[in-house]
């Protein structure tokens, strides 16, 4: 799955992408371009979800 759909299935992850910059999305965006596995992008937003993000 990709960055998108999973962001959607994820409410607080969801609000947290809002909430961000343009620059802070472009980051988090940047990132997901990064991962390659669908384990991976699920990790990727479940901690975007999540204070603080790293």
């Amino acid at each position: 799955m990709g960055f998108g759909m999973l962001l959607a299935q994820n409410q607080a992850a969801m609000s947290r992408f809002a909430g961000l910059s343009k620059q802070e999305k472009q980051a988090v965006i940047d990132g997901a371009k990064a991962i390659r596995s669908k384990a991976e992008m699920q990790d990727y937003v479940n901690k975007l979800g999540q204070f603080p993000f790293t």
